[in-house]
């Protein structure tokens, strides 16, 4: 038989998720009014529990809570705001279900806020560079923590890879000097942020497995992005089917996580993309026992 690497995410609260044969679909659930594509779908309390509660349903193994807009040009809110915004969402939550929840914020105290709350993750789309402080909240807490690259506010390197080693080396870095455990950490490449062409997205995607050089899980938020909508001529919110074939596209390359906002569509192109994985891996089993 051929060997499956294990893979174990351990995440806050004692809670682990196991990568090693299946991917899983993290909800993007916005409590904002302003987010690209759902802003002010889901942006009170009861709306958004309801939304996360069938995202749930519908194949979510976690739920992403957002407080703050990260579209481009999106206005800041304080840390209060998104405090009040994102807390009684998680609180909510983790009295009607046992998902796992992630807090998608790049503020330390709002991460501290979330996880006392009962969030499990910490998603930082700063990669630890915009409030290195949250590196310590993750470290203290034992909270699960995605690291994002992005490359707004500096100037990136010409290779996708090397400004994707560059950006992430130094966020790693970071959690290494607070402590935090690498059995904690996914890398996100950050599909989208500050990726200024369709062609650049579209060699991040081509180049994926170039990252598991890191030698850590690695997550996929393509989304309804804007490079999807460039090369399907859709609108935001027709951009599922086009999320999907991403979806598919890179589990075969290596993605663990898939951070979206059509559950069902996702967690159905995903469920295809493990299917033939594991076929491959029954046929080299085969092969080999017959060698």
């Amino acid at each position: 038989m051929t060997t499956v690497q294990r893979t174990i995410w351990h995440v806050g609260h004692g809670r682990t998720l196991d990568l090693s044969l299946s991917g899983a679909i993290m909800a993007i659930i916005n409590v904002t009014p302003d987010s690209f594509s759902d802003g002010g779908l889901h942006d009170t309390v009861d709306g958004a529990v309801r939304h996360a509660l069938a995202c749930f349903e519908e194949g979510a193994v976690i739920l992403d809570i957002g407080g703050e807009s990260t579209r481009p040009g999106a206005a800041e809110v304080s840390a209060e705001q998104e405090i009040a915004r994102v807390v009684p969402v998680i609180t909510a939550l983790r009295q009607k279900t046992d998902a796992l929840i992630s807090i998608d914020t790049y503020r330390a105290a709002t991460a501290r806020a979330a996880v006392e709350a009962g969030a499990h993750i910490i998603n930082d789309v700063h990669g630890l560079q915009r409030e290195p402080e949250i590196a310590a909240v993750a470290a203290e807490t034992g909270s699960g923590l995605c690291i994002m690259h992005t490359g707004r506010g500096r100037e990136k390197l010409a290779d996708v890879i090397a400004d994707q080693r560059h950006f992430l080396g130094a966020s790693l870095e970071i959690a290494a000097a607070a402590g935090v455990a690498r059995e904690t950490i996914v890398l996100d490449p950050g599909f989208g942020f500050a990726k200024e062409t369709t062609d650049e997205n579209l060699e991040l995607m081509a180049r994926f497995e170039e990252l598991h050089e890191f030698g850590l899980p690695l997550l996929a938020g393509t989304s309804r992005k804007r490079f999807l909508g460039a090369l399907t001529g859709r609108e935001a919110p027709e951009r599922d089917a086009a999320t999907a074939a991403t979806t598919v596209a890179l589990r075969l390359k290596g993605a663990s996580v898939f951070r979206v906002h059509n559950v069902a569509i996702n967690r159905d192109a995903l469920v295809m993309a493990d299917a033939m994985l594991a076929a491959e891996r029954q046929l080299a089993a085969t092969k080999g026992s017959t060698a």
